[in-house]
């Protein structure tokens, strides 16, 4: 299957951001903030962050939902993401208060990404190791759940404030395997997909469409006929003006992100930019460029949220800019993408909270 004019794009276009921008701590968050503001004068329907602990190179985001607060305070339409919060990790209970209020600050623009991954390394300060992931995801996932719904919590009179049912309609879980697949499907839950994935070692040539087109076909299977699918796929896409000039860019940042895949992953990966370009599925060039590989991505026409990063290639911020630009002004269309957000977007006022004599 191959998307054409016939086959409706993702209902819903988004901007993924791992903050990788080659500055301090602070930049790193404002220029992230500018591109997630940028994308919403655009139309996109949705930004897309990810939570990395302790390391600089990976991303550096460790409060995903601290982030978000200020970017909804800087935003007025878009929807706002975890692309994930590693769960497994977390106060089960702190992050469903965290959500909650986010999630009214923003006027209920929050989708929550979870996940059980993370670097290896990252648990061990946490006292937790890698290996129990899956059992801790599973029970933090249980007691966000529990509280959101409202149930009581241990202690007298304890429930969840302020309230949030809705965010359980608003899970998302990532998952690299038709397995977890079936898990998130049978849950009711979206499926996220990666960007790239491990290929399996018997098959290191496999396209990473048919690989997720089997995670999709369990999601789908295990789904409640009553359940609408929600199925994001992430992929990675830096559109140009200049063809020569996206390859220059994508040298650079693809042999770095082949560098750490190596160190940290022992895993082998070419050394030529095409060979790079394959093994970090990315998608660049220029419009058209974009769009003709876009068109050989079977699993694109399934999903329903489609959101681009820059991520492995990770340009500087005016080309990111830029892309956002070209993807919502020329891909995406193409593509049969259709704005709903509106054209002219005011914006955001400070928030002003007045007390009454009654709370002085």
């Amino acid at each position: 299957m191959s998307l054409s004019p016939s086959t409706p794009f993702p209902k819903r276009l988004g901007f993924f951001t791992r903050l990788l921008d080659d500055t301090s701590p602070q930049e790193r968050y404002r220029l992230a903030t500018e591109q997630i503001a940028h994308a919403e004068q655009l139309g996109f329907d949705s930004a897309w962050i990810a939570q990395h602990h302790f390391h600089r190179d990976e991303g550096g985001l460790p409060a995903p939902l601290v982030f978000l607060a200020y970017v909804a305070a800087n935003t007025r339409h878009i929807r706002l993401g975890t692309g994930i919060i590693t769960l497994a990790m977390e106060n089960a209970l702190r992050v469903a208060e965290d959500a909650s209020v986010l999630d009214l600050l923003s006027n209920g623009r929050l989708e929550l990404g979870l996940g059980s991954g993370g670097t290896p390394s990252t648990f061990v300060p946490f006292g937790l190791n890698i290996e129990t992931r899956g059992d801790a995801f599973a029970k933090n996932l249980a007691i966000l759940r529990d509280a959101w719904q409202g149930k009581a919590l241990e202690g007298e009179g304890n429930l969840l404030y302020p309230p949030a049912p809705q965010l359980n309609r608003r899970l998302w879980q990532a998952t690299f395997s038709p397995e977890g697949g079936a898990r998130a499907g049978a849950a009711g839950d979206g499926l996220m997909l990666s960007r790239t994935q491990p290929r399996p070692h018997d098959q290191p040539d496999l396209p990473l469409d048919v690989l997720q087109n089997r995670i999709i076909d369990a999601y789908l299977d295990a789904l409640p006929a009553s359940v609408e699918p929600r199925i994001l796929g992430s992929r990675t896409a830096f559109v140009s003006d200049d063809a020569a000039e996206a390859r220059r860019l994508a040298a650079k940042g693809l042999q770095k992100q082949a560098d750490t895949a190596r160190a940290l992953a022992k895993r082998e990966v070419g050394t030529s930019l095409d060979e790079l370009i394959a093994a970090f599925d990315v998608h660049l060039g220029t419009p058209d460029q974009v769009i003709a590989s876009l068109q050989r991505d079977t699993a694109l026409a399934r999903v329903t949220d489609l959101a681009f990063q820059v991520h492995s290639i990770d340009p500087p911020h005016p080309y990111i800019l830029r892309s956002i630009e070209l993807i919502a002004k020329h891909v995406a269309p193409a593509l049969g993408w259709v704005r709903q957000t509106p054209k002219k977007i005011a914006k955001p006022q400070p928030l002003h909270f007045e007390l009454s004599k009654e709370t002085l």
